[in-house]
Order: C-alpha cells, then structure tokens, then sequence
C-alpha cells in the first residue's frame, strides 16, 4: 500500500497537468453545449401541468333480497382492488376516444387525418401527455400536460367526470341482457297465469267448482226437490265431468303465482342493477389551471448537457492521448 501511494499521487498529479494543459478545448467545448442547450431549452414548447386526484368508491348495488348483500356500503371509499380497475378504465381506449374527439386533439397535436400512421401519433402524443397513477394512498392522480394552461385543466376535469358514464355503460352491457331475460320470463309466467285465470273463469261459468265447494254440491243435491234438484243434478254433472281439469288448473295456477312471488325479488334486483347508475368514484381534488411551466427543466437541460460535454471532452482528449501514444510506441 505504501508503495502504490507514491504512484497514485504522480498519476494524479498528471491528470490534472493534462486537464491543464487543454482546459482552452474544454472549456470552448463545455461553453459550446452549454449555449447550444439553453438555446435548445429556450425553443421547447413550455407545458403545463393539471392534476386531479380521485378516490375509486367501493363496488355496491341496490339489494332486494336478505340473502344478498351488498359488498360494501355506496358511502365507503375503495380498495386497492377498484383502483387498479379505476387505473385500466382511465387507460382504456373508451376515455382516450372521447377526450380526442371532444377537444380534436388530431389537429391540437397537429397530425395530419391522412398520415397512415395518425392513430399511431395519436396514441403516442397522448400517452406523452396523459398520466394515470395510483398513489400509496390509494388515490388515483391524473396528470395533464398541455401548451394551453386552460385546455389542461379542462382535459383532466372531463377526464373525472367521464369516469361514471364509462364504467356504467359497461356495467349495462351485462346488466341490461340480464334484465331482459328477467323480464321475459316474468311476462311468460303472467300470461300463462292469466291463460288458466281464463279457463277456470270459463270453468266457473259452466258451474264448475273448486275441490272444497264441491261436496257441499251433493249436500245441496239430497236435500233439494222438484226443478232446484234437476238443476244440482246438471251441477253435479258438470263438476264430474270437468272437476279434474278444473282441480289441475287451479293447482297448477296456484303454483305458477307462487312462482311469480318468489321471481318478483330477482325481477326487481335485475331492474336495479340495469336502471340505477352508481357514482363511482370521489373527487378529492379538481384539476385547476397552472400558472407556471411544469416542463422543460431549462437549468437542468443545461447542467446536465453541460456536465456532459465536459466529460465527453475529457474522453475524447484521453482517447488521442492514448493514440499518441500507441503511435510512438510502434
């Protein structure tokens, strides 16, 4: 160790007589990047930047029925869970469509509509511009930039809005279908009760009765006399013939409407779900216009292109160096 000191301190010492020895390159070349960068700098667009921030709400329904639940109250606030469903939303091309067409971001990002790779442009402008991010929170932050402070604030505001009327036309494309069929099967079961209602009415007219009234016909029969027994006769006559159909309808109705009680609750559930449009999220905080730039970083641009083209002079001297001396030692 103590005999590589004296090497390392002359190898050091040798650096900084050959920083030395060219720092006018250095510093031509440093000073170069540094004005050519600001220059740069000056030239970028300045952006913008809009935040909102939203929490997901928890995933709930309007319940009928004791034995279902709701998963969580409509007033609690989401898990980790519904914000990465809230995040996929927010990505999807069902935000991203709506926000292009409603600003006419093809022309604001100025792409031409006959360029064969608009959607492509398109979709990378946007991406550059919009950000969805779940915070250790659980919040979900949307991030806009834009040249127009304004039309930022306003993007990212539509953006939160939009939210509900997605997630709800979604939630219809299954909910609606269920509805239908619901739907459909209750008014089956209505007409086939009102169908036998009409055939027992029609029973009923000819003197049909049901099972209980039945035998106080043939009580009625042995203590009647004269035209009132030929009529009882006529009676009984009848329920004999038609009592068995009459005693299948009926049950058979009876079951029906039963049926039709207990599909009421499922009914009414299906209904719910594809009718009630639930808010699904909560807005912490609304996106405002900014006063101040967000990008670019100048100072930064031009420390790090200064820093380095320093450090890419230095190796660029060290590398003729080298060469130097390759070339003497031949």
């Amino acid at each position: 160790m103590e005999n590589d000191s004296p090497d390392l301190s002359e190898k050091r010492n040798d650096f900084i007589q050959f920083i030395w020895a060219n720092r006018k390159f250095i510093i031509y070349f440093t000073g170069a990047s540094f004005i050519i960068s600001l220059v740069v700098s000056l030239l970028i667009t300045p952006l913008y930047l809009s935040t909102a921030i939203v929490f997901p709400a928890a995933s709930s329904t309007v319940s009928f029925s004791e034995q279902r639940n709701a998963k969580t109250a409509s007033m609690d606030f989401g898990e980790e869970e519904q914000a990465e469903q809230l995040v996929q939303i927010l990505q999807s091309s069902k935000i991203r469509d709506r926000i292009v067409k409603k600003f006419s971001l093809l022309e604001h990002y100025e792409i031409d509509s006959d360029d064969v790779n608009k959607n492509y442009k398109l979709t990378k402008a946007y991406e550059g511009h919009f950000t969805f991010t779940r915070t250790r929170f659980g919040s979900i932050k949307i991030d806009v930039l834009d040249r127009d402070p304004k039309l930022a604030a306003k993007m990212a505001n539509s953006i939160v809005e939009l939210i509900d009327s997605v997630k709800n036309e979604m939630i219809s494309q299954r909910t609606i279908p269920a509805f239908d069929i619901n739907k459909r099967k209750k008014e089956q079961l209505e007409r086939e009760i009102n169908q036998m209602n009409v055939e027992l009415d029609s029973l009923s007219a000819k003197g049909v009765m049901s099972f209980n009234s039945r035998s106080g016909l043939f009580e009625a029969y042995v203590g009647a006399s004269g035209s009132d027994r030929a009529d009882m006769k006529e009676k009984i006559d009848m329920n004999i013939k038609f009592g068995s159909k009459y005693d299948g309808l009926e049950r058979l109705r009876n079951e029906k409407i039963s049926k039709l009680e207990e599909f009421q609750i499922a009914f009414e559930q299906a209904e719910s779900d594809a009718n009630t449009k639930f808010n699904h999220k909560f807005v912490v905080e609304s996106a405002v216009v900014a006063d101040k730039k967000d990008q670019p970083k100048r100072l930064i641009i031009v420390l790090v292109a200064s820093i380095g083209a320093m450090i890419f002079s230095l190796f660029i001297l060290l590398v003729q160096q080298r060469i130097k001396e390759l070339k003497q030692l031949k």
